[in-house]
């Protein structure tokens, strides 16, 4: 049997309100007889207590009928075993998650199988665990079938001794777990954790001897720019559906904005309010999005990006705060094709800007390139982190693990292993011939001053850039070329992290960014490159063409 769950036309049948899936049950029966089922269970939560099979979009029953009907009935094997479902807030998710998991139960075979809904935290365990309890109670004929253990959020088969348990991950155990089916609610929050792969391994590894299970991942988008195991699985999902990823067993639905419409701001007219909620007139009311939009205007940005992350799936590229850096505001419109290369062959002379390198700290490295043709700035940044950071900033862990899987950060083993390694950057920038002068945080630069000039580069070239205050002119002058766009950046995703953790801190009758303002999240990258924008502001000549004016002189 041949499919695809690839779906290259989902940007033209997302706007057409078409399914996103792109084939049809691999085995109609079987989806018929669940959905037969899932048709019956009933919502009490909702006026009049309708049956799923009254309420339910055709989105959902696809979805499901995709579910079931994957399985084949004659071999006991599921050929498409991971779903995954990203769709706005309000959509029926969790009383869908009840609906499926519930069903699922209903058919199961298998003696004392395991049926697992893993939440991030009581309350969401809660809205999946009260629908199911629900659905059995409202039904004579189930209630019969099925004991329901509130305090244990279990429902368990006479029968067969199946159960049904909904697990809050925040307090309790998923080791050792032998699940025939796993949903995975609300997995932006799970990878907001340094744990979660983990813990979702431990959780799915009973599928391993049952070939006739599954795994559900349901999630809306994240109010901050996506990480850990959220941003691993959508990343992944993302490319089976543009077909980038071959994975047939691996089925993905994502109702996110084409980004031709994005780029043209179309997601913020109510009239493509739809495109990412398919329940819209349903369980998802018109107008009380049209004046949570209005109130998230009146807000400000900080407020509109939060509604459209989690009322319109947008994705969040930068976390602006209200007290954020200006700069901040320009940031992602200067996103480009960068990377140190690329600086050094299009820059008539680069400066370099270096701060942080404690063990407990960021060590950041900024190249800021003059393009030669242009005058506009180019930039690129690397950072290193040291292994001690990874456990004294747990909640940051797994997105520094992120960057450092993008390449934009490395984790060191050894002490000093930062240091070289920087020097080795500053060297190869050296030796292109273009680089004017370094600028550091004056703090603690003796390991660095010494590495740099061990490789033959002049302890005068490496200067002090004063912090605090007097900072302010850099700060300016990098807003400003922002505004403008004469600004470059590759849109790497640790600069953008760094950007938006930026706080201005009021001093007399101007702003400063200190990393005390900023608190724990870490800004160094950013204040490498302020270091490298004083020294850029000043207009430094090219060397090479220094040298030939020399020459014909």
């Amino acid at each position: 049997m041949e499919w695809t769950t690839a779906c290259p036309d989902w940007e033209r049948r997302i706007v057409a309100r078409e399914s996103l899936i792109p084939f049809p049950p691999l085995f109609p029966s079987e989806a018929q007889r669940a959905l037969n089922v899932f048709r019956e269970l009933q919502l009490v939560d909702v006026a009049g207590s309708p049956k799923m099979g009254a309420i339910c979009r055709p989105w959902l029953l696809d979805f499901a009928g995709a579910i079931f009907g994957a399985y084949n009935p004659e071999t006991g094997r599921r050929l498409i075993t991971e779903f995954f479902l990203l769709v706005s807030k309000k959509n029926s998710k969790s009383s869908a998650a009840a609906a499926i998991m519930l069903t699922a139960l209903i058919l199961n075979w298998r003696q004392s199988a395991e049926f697992l809904v893993l939440a991030p935290t009581i309350e969401i365990a809660n809205n999946s665990f009260y629908p199911a309890r629900d659905m059995v109670r409202a039904d004579d004929e189930l209630s019969d079938l099925f004991q329901v253990q509130d305090h244990l959020r279990t429902i368990t088969h006479r029968n067969n001794g199946a159960t049904l348990k909904v697990v809050a991950a925040d307090n309790e155990t998923v080791g050792g777990k032998k699940a025939t089916g796993v949903l995975i609610d609300e997995l932006w929050l799970f990878g907001k954790r340094a744990n979660a792969e983990n813990m979702l391994r431990e959780a799915t590894g009973g599928l391993a001897s049952r070939p006739e299970g599954f795994t559900i991942f349901l999630s809306t988008q994240s109010d901050e720019p996506p990480a850990g195991v959220f941003r691993q699985k959508l990343q992944y999902a993302r490319g089976v559906r543009d077909g980038t990823i071959t994975d047939k067993r691996f089925l993905p639905v994502i109702y996110e904005f084409p980004q031709a419409l994005l780029e043209e701001e179309a997601h913020k007219d109510k009239s493509y309010f739809y495109v990412t909620n398919p329940n819209l007139g349903a369980s998802v009311d018109a107008e009380f999005l049209e004046r949570e939009f209005q109130k998230a205007e009146n807000d400000g940005e900080e407020s509109m990006r939060g509604f459209l992350a989690k009322h319109l799936n947008v994705e969040i590229g930068l976390a602006l705060k209200s007290n954020r850096w200006v700069g901040a505001d320009f940031w992602e419109q200067c996103s480009g094709s960068v990377d140190l290369d690329e600086l050094l062959r299009r820059s008539e002379v680069v400066t370099v800007g270096i701060d942080g390198g404690g063990l407990d700290d960021m060590l950041a490295l900024c190249a800021l390139g003059r393009e030669e043709k242009t005058g506009n700035w180019l930039h690129w940044a690397h950072a290193w982190i040291h292994p001690v950071v990874l456990e004294r900033r747990k909640s940051e862990a797994q997105r520094f693990r992120d960057f450092a899987k993008g390449g934009d950060l490395t984790i060191i083993e050894d002490a000093g292993q930062d240091i070289e390694q920087l020097a080795d950057y500053v060297e190869r920038i050296e030796k292109s011939e273009l680089m004017d002068r370094i600028g550091v945080d004056q703090a603690g630069i003796a390991d660095i001053v010494d590495a740099i000039a061990a490789r033959k580069i002049e302890r005068e070239r490496i200067v002090g850039i004063p912090q605090g205050w007097r900072l302010v002119s850099a700060i300016k002058t990098l807003e400003r070329r922002l505004h403008e766009k004469s600004v470059i950046h590759g849109g790497r995703e640790l600069m953008s992290w760094s950007v938006g953790n930026a706080k201005v801190e009021p001093r007399g009758n101007a702003v400063i960014i200190t990393k005390q303002a900023a608190g724990s999240a870490k800004i160094d990258p950013l204040m490498a490159t302020f270091d490298a924008v004083a020294l850029m502001a000043l207009n430094p000549k090219p060397r090479k063409k220094k040298y030939q004016l020399l020459f014909v002189g």
